[in-house]
This record gives structure tokens, sequence and C-alpha cells, in this order.
């Protein structure tokens, strides 16, 4: 898709449909009909492919020199047709008679000479048949069936006073009247025009005004002048010329734009305006010529509210400047404006002004004006933009006799302020100070007018704001864009702040209090900052978030992050991080505590089970296993002595002597017992597993006293950890007495899960049942085994 200005054809609607129709780029909406533009294409005929749908069509700017009926009669809904700067000699109205729906139509600057009058759709309300080559107002009676025309511009060499007959009862908004082609009759002509609200005249750019034409008008509101040149000697020619025109008490505005003259001739202009009606006059692009004397003005009571000046070329190097400064300070006028003139300064009123608004714009005013000037009372509006102020104490100064100031412009200056213990001297009525674009730091918020309200400071040199200001709780609107800002400023200080923008700044991490601070905002701008997405960040991006549309005006579309790379450019809306990665208490509470859990729940554990005491024993058995290893093959297959080694409280060894042991022996079971078989020199642990590797079975007599008994613990331990190591059966539980639950230690878990899951033979105290129990004994040690007795060693 090329540019709209390459885009011949377009549509007024954002629904579109493109389709290519004889290498026309197209576009049109399903809601209206299209827009067709083919200005300055170097066209020499109307195009014949254009869409039948057309409503506005541009063939401005080109070469065309006809038109005929069949080049507009299918476009029956045709609205604007634009084909000014061409080529066209003749009109034919009729041309247009199928073109009902047309309002507009522009064929001003072409070289008309004749027009044939038809019939014409009465749905016009724009026409402009001027600058054109007409010899006479081309006007067709017709034209009087146009009754919502709105807009008529014509043009002619010479005018006669009828001219203008059939569109007499119209209720025009706006007659337009080129006249540069006008030659002066022997004779004075006349011009009556009936009703118009607004009369435009345009002269010949390079001929001295000279046309006495005598032009009437009923309730004309606004006259406007173009192309109006002046000398001494005809400057008498165009005040007769405006006498007519400016009599009427509706005359309200009156324009001239591109007036070159002398500085006589327009005192002289200024002069005959003085007691007129006219309360606004404008002047745009003057140029002042010849010579620049003291003329005397007499300031008559006026109407006259307004004076503006626009963009003065002077052309006079060496002249008084009082003459031109005091005209214009003394005018008795509320509002005036000189703009874009270079003047260097403007005096004090003499006496009491009246001004209520003065506009210096693009000037080169100094910090010497209006320095102790004390005649400015009434003055509420003062605007110095685009002048040379340097000192932002002395623009105080300047103020301090301006009672009623309460708006003050000096942006676009090279204002600084660096008296940080001074005082400023600023009218106490000031309520909106604009110093934006200039060379303002952080102390000028100690130089601010006590009762301002609306503050503009944007592109400035601001840093930070002080703390330590005082004396702006008045302020409501303040405008800090475009400076050097790295913090989001709070209210703490703007208690009645309610517009707040900050945007194009050094802000990465805006504090999250902002919306708590600033309850009054209802307007924020703090977008395009180079914001750093990091965690800092996540709290004002949920209060901005949740503030509405009216009160984050840019959001989230200006608020982009600028760090990290990886984020760069993308929306604030779109960052997301966890809460814990953020969160440095909560991290450390997720990573500590269940760390600390573990290490109270290990520490439990080791106490209720008696950790340390099983890892002791571990050690001590896998020594020994580790020992056990290294024996020959042949040795270790000798290495069973015992058919049963006895683990009993020392309690219970009237029981075990008396009763277990000798029944055991006499059926040969071999035995191991602490007391006869534990070897001198060795560690008790190593004693006991060195008799419980060396036996077959291992015998427990289970009562309250071996639970009482830590070595019975020990033997039971050991014993249970060879039956899975060996994966052998080895175990025979003997239950002397009843043993309550609750009394076995809770650290001895391995016991209580051996009584629960294993068999174990109870001891009877009836007599008749306990053959039955020496029966189930003997049916433990049912395999025969090599045993290697003392004197087999000593064979060996």
């Amino acid at each position: 898709m090329t540019k709209d200005k390459e885009s011949p054809i377009r549509s007024r609607h954002s629904v579109y449909i493109v389709a290519l129709v004889f290498g026309t780029i197209i576009q049109f909406s399903v809601e209206s009909g299209f827009v067709v533009d083919m200005s300055k294409t170097s066209l020499t005929h109307v195009p014949k492919d254009l869409p039948p749908k057309t409503e506005v069509l541009d063939l401005s700017q080109n070469n065309i020199s006809e038109l005929h009926l069949s080049d507009v009669s299918f476009l029956s809904g045709l609205k604007v047709l634009r084909l000014s700067h061409n080529r066209i000699q003749g009109l034919d109205v009729s041309v247009f008679k199928f073109n009902r729906d047309l309002e507009y139509l522009d064929l001003s600057h072409n070289q008309l000479q004749k027009i044939s009058c038809h019939p014409i759709t009465t749905s016009l309300k724009h026409l402009d048949l001027s600058f054109n080559d007409f010899g006479a107002l081309p006007i067709c009676k017709e034209f009087g069936n146009l009754t919502q025309l709105d807009f008529l511009g014509l043009g002619a060499a010479k005018v006669q006073q009828l001219d203008l007959l059939p569109v007499a009862h119209l209720h025009l908004s706006c007659i337009l009247l080129d006249l540069e082609d006008y030659y002066m009759q022997e004779e004075k002509e006349s011009l009556q025009i009936l009703n118009t609200k607004k009369l435009h005249l345009v002269f010949h750019p390079n001929s001295f005004f000279s046309v006495q034409v005598n032009i009437s008008v009923n309730s004309l509101g606004c006259l406007q002048l173009t192309n109006i040149k002046l000398n001494d000697d005809n400057c008498q020619v165009l005040l007769k010329f405006l006498s007519g025109l400016t009599g009427g008490p509706t005359l309200l505005n009156f324009t001239l734009n591109h007036m070159k003259t002398t500085w006589k001739c327009l005192v002289k202009v200024f002069q005959f305006l003085w007691p007129k009606p006219v309360e606004y006059l404008n002047i745009y692009n003057l140029t002042i010529v010849e010579k620049i004397d003291e003329e005397v003005f007499t300031y008559y009571k006026t109407t006259l509210k307004a004076l503006k000046i626009e963009d003065i070329t002077n052309e006079v190097f060496i002249f008084s400047q009082a003459a031109v400064y005091t005209l214009f300070s003394e005018m008795n006028i509320l509002m005036l404006t000189i703009s874009d003139t270079r003047f260097i300064h403007m005096l004090c009123p003499q006496g009491p002004s009246t001004f209520k608004f003065l506009n210096f714009t693009q000037n080169a005013f100094t910090d010497s004006v209006f320095q102790n000037c004390g005649t400015l009372t009434r003055l509420e509006t003062l605007i110095l933009q685009k002048n040379e102020l340097k000192d932002l104490f002395k623009t105080s100064l300047m103020t301090k006799d301006m009672l009623s100031l309460e708006t003050l412009d000096v942006s676009w200056n090279s204002l600084e302020y660096d008296r940080y213990n001074g005082n400023c001297s600023w009218a106490g009525s000031i309520v909106v100070l604009n110093l934006s674009s200039n060379a303002l730091t952080d102390s000028v918020f100690r130089c601010l007018p006590p009762r301002i309200k609306v503050l503009d400071l944007h592109n400035n040199r601001i840093r930070s704001i002080p703390k330590d200001v005082t004396g702006l709780g008045t302020l409501q609107e303040l405008n800090l864009a475009s400076n050097s800002l790295a913090h989001l400023p709070g209210c703490g200080i703007f208690s009645s702040l309610s517009i707040l923008i900050i945007d194009y700044n050094s802000i990465s991490n805006p504090s999250a209090d902002f919306f708590q601070s600033c309850q009054k905002i209802r307007s924020l701008k703090a977008g395009n900052n180079p914001f750093q997405c990091s965690c800092e960040l996540r709290e004002f991006i949920q209060s901005v978030g949740q503030v509405s549309s009216e009160v984050a005006e840019d959001w989230p579309d200006s608020y982009k992050c600028d760090y990290p790379e990886s984020y760069k450019g993308a929306l604030l809306k779109d960052f997301h991080v966890s809460e814990l990665s953020c969160n440095t208490a909560l991290l450390i509470v997720t990573i500590v505590v269940p760390g600390l859990v573990l290490a109270v729940t290990v520490t439990v554990l080791c106490i209720y089970l008696d950790l340390p005491w099983y890892l002791r024993m571990v050690c001590l058995w896998t020594q020994t296993r580790r020992r056990a290893r290294n024996v020959p093959l042949e040795e270790l297959q000798r290495t069973l002595q015992f058919h049963a080694f006895i683990s009993y409280s020392g309690h219970d060894s009237a029981w075990v002597k008396n009763e277990l042991v000798p029944c055991l022996e006499k059926e040969n079971i071999r035995i191991c017992l602490h007391e006869r078989n534990f070897v001198a020199g060795k560690s008790i642990v190593e004693n006991i597993i060195n008799c419980i590797e060396k036996s077959y079975k291992s015998i427990f007599v289970l009562s309250p006293n071996f639970v009482q008994s830590e070595w019975c613990h020990y033997e039971l331990y050991f014993a249970h950890h060879n039956l899975f190591h060996e994966g052998s059966n080895n175990l025979i539980l003997i239950l002397l007495e009843p043993i309550p639950q609750n009394t076995i230690p809770d650290r001895y878990h391995r016991l209580r899960a051996l009584m629960a899951q294993r068999t174990y033979l109870e001891w009877p105290k009836e007599k008749n049942k306990q053959g039955l129990f020496w029966a189930n004994i003997r049916a433990a040690f049912n395999i025969k085994l090599r045993l290697v007795t003392e004197n087999d060693d000593v064979k060996g």
C-alpha cells in the first residue's frame, strides 16, 4: 500500500476491501462510497474508469482542459468534486445535471472565460469560481435556486452594481470576490451585496491598491482583505474604499492579509478604524517600508477590543523605536498581540492601562521589559513565549505590580534560577504559570508564585523535587514531562494535585505508594520512561492497572520495559514475575522452614529411635563383616561352632540355666552362653557379634527383664540384622513372661516389630503343656550341621 498521497482512492471509514482496477488502487468501505484522490497526477482529462459509487473526487492540480457530461454523469452519488488548478476554459453547467447529490464544487484557479447557464442541483452548498479569467462576474439566474448555498467564490475584471442580484435573496455565510484582474474604470463602479456574513476580497499582490468600487453589504459581520499594497499617496484610496464597508454596526471582525505599507499609512488605517464599530482587528504578514517617524495618534473612545499583528517584516533599518512602541503601549484596548516581529522592547504605558491580555510571542524581549511597571494593574494574561528572557528572578520582579495577573507564559526562553537564598517577588494573583522549554533546574521550586494552581515545567533540566519545598499546597496541575527525573514524586508537598504529567523522564522504578500519597489525582501521564522491569515494579504495575483509563491516560501503550534486554519493548502489563522470586522474606521462609522442619524431624527421630546407637551398631557389625570377608573359604565353612546362642537378661538366668540349657544340651544341641564362651580381651559388642555368627540359631528369652536390658537389645539387633544378611530364619523367640506393649521403650521399635510379625514360643506355667513347648524347641533344630569342635580345631 502506498501513502495516502499516492493512493488515489481511499475511504473515510476504517473497514476496507482492496481491489485492483486498471492499475489503480481502490479502497472502499461497506458503509459508504469511495473517496478518490487523483490530484497532482498530470491528468489531461477526467479518467473514464472511476468507480460508479464515488462520493468524493479530487482532480485538482492537473492539466485537465475540458469537462464533459460523460465525465461525471455516471457518478450519481458524487458529493464533492475538486477541479481547482487545472486548465479548463469553458464550463457548461449542464454537465452536472445527473449529479443531484453534489454539495461541493471547486473550479477555482482555472482559465474559465465563459459559463453556459443551466439548471443545477439545488443540493450545492459550496461553489467556487474564483481566480479565473472572467470579464464579468459569472452569475447565472439559476444560481438563485441554490437555497442551501453557503459559500460562493467569484472573480472578474469589472463589476456592476446588480451583478449579484440573482443571489441577493440567498443567506450566504461567505462570499469570496477575486479582484486580482480588476482594472479601474473611468466611472466609479458599484456592487451591491445584500446578504452575507463574511466578505473576502482578494486584490493583485504586486499592484498598489487602486480599487474604487463602492461595495455595500447588509449585515456584514466579517471583512477580510488580501494583498494590500500601500504608500503615502494611495493610502486615502483604501480608506475611502473602506468607508462604505466599515460603516455598518454589525461589522465586528476586520482582517488584513499580506499588507505592505508605510508606517504613516498604517497609523492612518488605525486612526480610521478607531471610532468604527470593529471589535477585532487582525493583520497577518505585515511589511513596513520607506521610513518610520513619530506620528500623531488620537486614542478616541473605541469599541475595538483586540488588535492582533502576526509576522511583521520591517524594511526600515534606522527608525525611532519609541515611535513604534509608544503607539502600541498606549492603546486603550483590552487585548494586544504582536508576535513574530523581533521587537526588542515594549514600553510601559504612561498611565493606567486598559490591557487585560498581552501576547508578545517570538520577539526579542530581554529581562528589562516591563521592569518597575506599575500601570498594568488590570493585566490578566501575559504571554512572552520565544523571547530572550534569562533570569527567572527578574521575571518575577516584572510581575510584582501586575496586581490582576493570573496567567503568565514565559516558555521557550533561556530562563535560569540559581538564587537559593533569594525570595522571588511574584504577583500574588498568578494561578497559571508556563515555564516550559527553558534551562531551569531543581531550584525552580524555590521560586514559584504562592497561589499557583497550574504549573508547566516540561522540557527543562529538573532532576528531582527538593523535599523541603513549601508553599505549593494550591497546585492542582503539574507538567514535568521531558526532564531528567529519576523518581515519581509523591503528593506530600502537592496536597491538591489532581493532574500530573511526567512522561519522557528517567524514571525506572516508580513507587507504588504514589496512588496512596496522591488521593486526589484524576489524571496521570507517566509513560515513555525507561522502566526497569524487575520485582520492584510489580506493585506499581498492579496499582496503575487498577485505576481507570481516565486517570492513567496513556496506559498501557506508553508503558514499556527498557531493561533487561529480554523484556525491552514489552508492555508493562505483560510483565509477570512470581511472588516467590520477588519476596525475600517469603523465599527465606520457603527454603529455611522446610529445612528447619527436616532438621527437627531428623533430631526427633534420632532421639526417638536412638539413631546414634543404631549407627554405632551398624559400624561395628560392618567391621566384623569386613574381617569375615578376609577369612579363607575353607575356614569360613568351619566357623559354625554352636547350634544356638542364647540371649537373656541376668534376672532370668535361673530359668535359662536350670530349664532351657539342660533340656537342649541333653538333645546334643550345643549352646553358646556369654558367661562361658565370650573371649577375654575382646569387646562385648565384638563377642556378641562373633557368638551370633558362629551359631546356627539365636534364642532370645523375652521378658520384662529382657526389655530393660540394653545388652539384650544389642544382641537382638545384631541377630535380626544377621537374619537379613544371611537370608535364613535363625531367630527363636521365647516369651518367658508376658510383656505389655506399653512397657517396651519407644526406641526398641525393632523388638515391637519382631513380636508383631514373628511367631514366638510362650513358656507355659502349666507342666502338662511344657512337653509341647520342648517339642517345638527341638523342631526348630531340624537341620543337621557339621559343627566344628575344639578337638577338630586342634587336629586341623
